[in-house]
């Protein structure tokens, strides 16, 4: 027992009056003692279990703290470190309880029941009234238990995490945390001055779930947990499921809810009306901290809606928005699979920035990172003291490539994890699309590993089962529950069937990144005409594989910085030579089977590399730069490509059928000249004509249907107000009943330099 102050505590009646006690001599002394009806001392605690209390290793601190009825009364048992009294309060009830030492206050009361109570607590400057926590029955039910040790809770946000609600009449906070090894949590924050020892957890079964309700806290309190590992030593988290943290590099987790009033219906209501792959898909990709560094969500609402509109795209896609400590990662380094960035605003301020651009008619795609996650040491590597997220085995949990740690896909709770994390931001948010970041890296075991850096699976293979189940199983849960939503595959390999259904033994992504389209036809432009004829086939490959998947061409941020230089850098010769290639390449790809992808700065071939300090370079579309009208031409043509091509369903509804295109001309190889035809459903057609060399071309025949009787020019990447030479074709052309191609009627064409052509009948 500590030599701290002992209390004389009192117990008064329902009157006030406390009853005065029988005594042969009325001396003041005598009138201070305790009466009959007053608090005695608690039995003490067994010194394992006060150790185990203090020290935060206790699984059912509401068994020892709070109250509980008892042969001569009520026991009331109080944790209130650096505290100088504790007094329990009720309904004619006034009981200051006996200092037990370290922050532990109790006492024996004569009643027959536990009452309504509340504490009186008094420090040296300050007193204040509060609820007993360890009063409150669990919070979290039954079926969110059973749902938990299954591994099949599809909203586990709003079973795990810090949700304010009402218990038991009282409003709080509930706070609920994964961490099966740990021998015990404790919840602290700024409302115990970050002191840890007060609030201890329980655990709820053999599910490894903690918990605990706290009255009187409420949203903007920030907290971590204390968890004391399986060898006795302490780390403190933030928590796996916030749903809000602290601006970085700070990063403690913070207690929120949504007060959003949606206004899209609208546009939630017919997303899902057309499949993606059959519909027009134009994404304009940006890094939303460096899109306009220093912008807050709410001002990015006001400016990015419009600009993205204006365009004509039909899509944004986000880089990973999930809250990450270093911004160098661009975000692909997630320590908050739950919570926004809290860099730009709060998480009702990135709905309000999806909700405009709802409102504006455009989709929201973000980017979302399974793969893998980082070692910050606050964070989840070895959570509660052993692997938990990450897999048991070292040479499975470090990923080779990024210093990062990859998941345990085959644990049933990481997969819940996820599986419910990807679902999170479709309902939570309403975003429109996940594109799923590294997917390659998740499917081998061998994935950047040298030979015996890796096991086999049980089949002897390379796959990592774990991680196709995984995948199979959020897209599956993804398009159940999110009518509408698209998810989309960073798969940079030929593994079959990545777009193909779960149910028919695929992947079930409804689009796939074309990262071979990419790499060949980059390759091409990046040659000298002169030399493009030695690489023809990178511009006609990947007709051969393009309906084995549902693709979207890329050009995004992976390849426009580190070295390689921004699209239209890596075109060779003089700067008009190299924007002319810039125009044609975009028009030979926004005509290509397939949905397109370009990351920002792009759309008005900005010289320089990406960088997410500095972001785009909006300065060369000031006027009072030179050229600025060389970069306002390019964006024009993106402007027009957009809109041309979102009416004309040739060039998107049979994208991923070869009912939908034919080639006219894929063996000018010494020209430099590729064509081809776009079908729509009804047989409409689209002609579209790249010229490759810096030379026009004049009285060019290519081969067309003889049925079509006119055909006119509605896109030219060569026109002037594009920065182009002005090569045009102003009257509509009759085919000639002259073959050419295999075809019975042709076009006598002039070719503008380095350009693409669109005609329609």
């Amino acid at each position: 027992m500590s030599a701290a102050r002992q209390p004389s505590p009192t117990v008064r009646d329902e009157s006030g009056v406390t009853p005065e006690p029988v005594r042969k001599a009325r001396t003041p002394r005598a009138r201070k003692a305790a009466p009959p009806h007053g608090a005695r001392p608690a039995p003490a605690l067994a010194g394992e279990e006060r150790a185990r209390l203090l020290e935060g290793r206790h699984h059912d601190p509401h068994a020892v703290l709070g109250a509980r009825a008892r042969r001569g009364g009520v026991a009331f048992r109080v944790l209130r470190p650096y505290a100088k009294a504790v007094t329990v309060l009720g309904k004619g009830l006034r009981a200051e309880l006996f200092d037990e030492g370290d922050g532990l206050f109790s006492g024996l009361l004569p009643l027959s029941d536990v009452p309504e109570y509340r504490l009186l607590v008094a420090y040296d400057n300050d007193e204040i009234e509060v609820h007993d926590p360890y009063r409150f029955l669990p919070a979290l039910g039954d079926l969110d238990l059973h749902l938990i040790g299954e591994g099949r809770h599809e909203e586990l946000w709003t079973a795990l995490g810090s949700e304010p609600m009402e218990h038991q009449g009282v409003a709080g906070t509930r706070f609920t945390v994964w961490a099966p090894n740990a021998q015990g949590v404790r919840v602290t924050g700024d409302f115990s001055y970050w002191d840890s020892v007060a609030y201890p957890m329980r655990s709820l079964g053999s599910t490894g779930v903690w918990e605990l309700f706290l009255p009187g806290i409420g949203e903007g309190t920030m907290y971590k947990y204390d968890i004391t590992r399986p060898d006795g030593s302490h780390t403190v988290r933030a928590d796996p499921m916030a749903r809000h943290a602290e601006v970085p590099p700070a990063n403690a987790s913070v207690v929120t809810s949504s007060h959003h009033v949606w206004q899209d219906a609208d546009w939630m209501a017919t997303r899902g009306v057309r499949p993606p792959h059959q519909a027009p898909l134009s994404v304009y990709e940006l890094h939303l901290a460096s899109w306009r560094p220093g912008l807050s969500y709410r001002q990015l609402a006001e400016q990015l809606p419009a600009y993205v509109k204006e365009l004509g795209f039909t899509h944004v896609e986000l880089m990973p928005v999930a809250e990450h400590p270093f911004g160098g990662s661009w975000g692909y380094q997630v320590t908050g699979y739950f919570a926004p960035t809290s860099r730009m605003g709060t998480p009702d301020d990135f709905r309000f920035l999806v909700d405009a651009l709802h409102r504006a008619g455009i989709g929201v795609i973000v980017d979302w990172v399974p793969a893998h996650f980082p070692r910050d040491e606050w964070a989840l590597a070895e959570f509660d003291g052993r692997p938990l997220y990450e897999h048991h085995d070292p040479q499975r949990a470090a990923h080779p490539d990024w210093g990062t740690l990859e998941f345990d896909y085959g644990r049933k709770e990481v997969r819940n994890f996820l599986v419910a994390n990807a679902v999170y931001w479709c309902q939570e948010f309403h975003v429109d699309g996940l594109r799923v970041d590294a997917v390659a890296s998740m499917l081998y075991l061998d994935y950047s590993r040298k030979e015996g850096e890796w096991t086999p699976n049980e089949h002897g293979g390379r796959e990592n089962l774990d991680a196709v189940a995984l995948l199979q199983e959020m897209n599956a849960t993804v398009y159940r529950r999110c009518p509408g939503v698209m998810t989309i595959a960073e798969e940079s390999t030929a593994w079959e069937g990545v777009t193909r259904p779960t149910d028919a033994g695929g992947l079930g992504f409804g689009l796939k990144w074309n990262m071979g389209w990419m790499h060949d036809t980059l390759r091409y432009v990046s040659k000298e005409p002169v030399h493009r004829k030695y690489h023809h086939h990178d511009m006609t490959f990947g007709m051969v594989y393009a309906y084995s998947e549902n693709y979207v061409l890329p050009i995004s941020h992976d390849e426009v910085v580190h070295g390689k230089r921004s699209l239209v850098s890596k075109m060779p010769g003089d700067w008009w030579q190299q924007r002319a290639a810039h125009r044609a390449y975009l028009g030979f790809m926004w005509a290509h089977p397939g949905k397109q992808l370009l990351f920002m700065g792009q759309e008005f071939a900005q010289g320089s590399e990406w960088s997410e300090t500095y972001g785009p370079d909006w300065w060369v579309l000031d006027e009072s730069y030179p050229a600025a009208g060389d970069h306002r031409g390019v964006r024009n043509l993106v402007r027009d490509l957009n809109r041309t091509y979102t009416a004309a369903p040739a060039l998107w509804e049979r994208d991923t059928v070869p009912e939908g295109f034919a080639w006219v001309e894929s063996d000018a190889a010494d020209d430099n000249v590729f064509a081809f035809l776009r079908f729509a459903q009804d047989g409409s057609q689209l002609l579209a004509v790249s010229n490759f060399s810096p030379v026009v071309r004049h009285g060019y025949r290519l081969g067309v249907p003889e049925e079509v009787p006119l055909w006119r020019e509605v896109l030219n990447t060569d026109e002037e107000r594009y920065g182009g030479s002005g090569v045009r074709h102003l009257q509509p052309l009759r085919p000639d009943p002259v073959p050419a191609q295999g075809r019975p009627a042709s076009l006598r064409l002039t070719l503008p330099p380095m350009a693409t052509v669109w005609f329609r009948p």
